[in-house]
């Protein structure tokens, strides 16, 4: 095999490596469409708690209704019970979202703009890294166990800022969760595209997460430095 000859094969060989198998299309499609739906009905729950002026429950039920919801979401995935349940955890979410939005608004004078501003970068964000996860030819499957481990410390910190009430160390993460999802979306996205996930409720979960803690972050990065009393 002359030197063209083998470097048309490896043309090729890229190409088809880049390539989306009938499956795995399927999976990808099926979590788009029903992470735009937990997205829309999570806004709604949001909007609802904040047009009714609700409080936000607290971290105790905060942990236990989440985690609750999601060791369900979890036990149904492959049944059609695990869509309600998909909804529910998201649902909830919302309605602990729509008192954080609420508190920065109130708070701060361009609260409007920062929450904008954190939401747009959500976005931009969210299809950006999935657009790479997409064509890229690395391989991100390793980035798995290094994201548990990191995703378990940062939780842990953040749970010590709110007890100890720690201003500097949650900044930091802020910080951290917002890389640590940033590289969840890359994970997940190519786990679907490779073929490593092939359950969409729990990749539309894992995604939903991802883009939930990565706005609220942002939003707190923004509140901190750009904030206006």
């Amino acid at each position: 095999m002359n030197e063209r000859t083998r470097s048309a094969t490896l043309g090729q060989t890229g190409a088809a490596s880049r390539e989306i198998d009938s499956d795995a299309r399927r999976v990808l499609r099926n979590t788009w469409n029903l992470l735009a739906l937990t997205l829309l009905f999570s806004a709604g729950t949001a909007l609802l708690s904040m047009a009714n002026n609700w409080p936000h429950p607290g971290i105790v039920v905060t942990l236990i209704g989440y985690f609750g919801l999601l060791f369900l979401t979890m036990y149904l995935r492959n049944s059609v019970w695990g869509l309600f349940s998909v909804f529910a955890l998201t649902g909830f979410m919302g309605l602990t979202l729509g008192p954080i939005i609420s508190m920065y608004m109130g708070a701060f004078s361009n609260g409007h703009q920062l929450v904008i501003t954190a939401m747009g970068a959500t976005g931009v964000a969210f299809v950006g890294l999935s657009a790479f996860a997409m064509t890229t030819k690395k391989d991100f499957s390793f980035m798995g166990s290094f994201l548990f481990a990191g995703i378990l410390v940062a939780f842990l910190a953040g749970l010590a800022s709110i007890f100890f009430n720690l201003s500097a160390l949650g900044l930091v993460v802020s910080a951290m969760f917002s890389v640590l999802m940033c590289g969840l979306i890359v994970y997940q996205t190519q786990q679907i595209v490779q073929g490593g996930e092939r359950n969409y409720i729990m990749a539309t979960v894992t995604l939903f997460v991802s883009i939930y803690n990565l706005f609220t972050s942002l939003l707190h990065l923004l509140g901190f430095f750009f904030g206006e009393d």
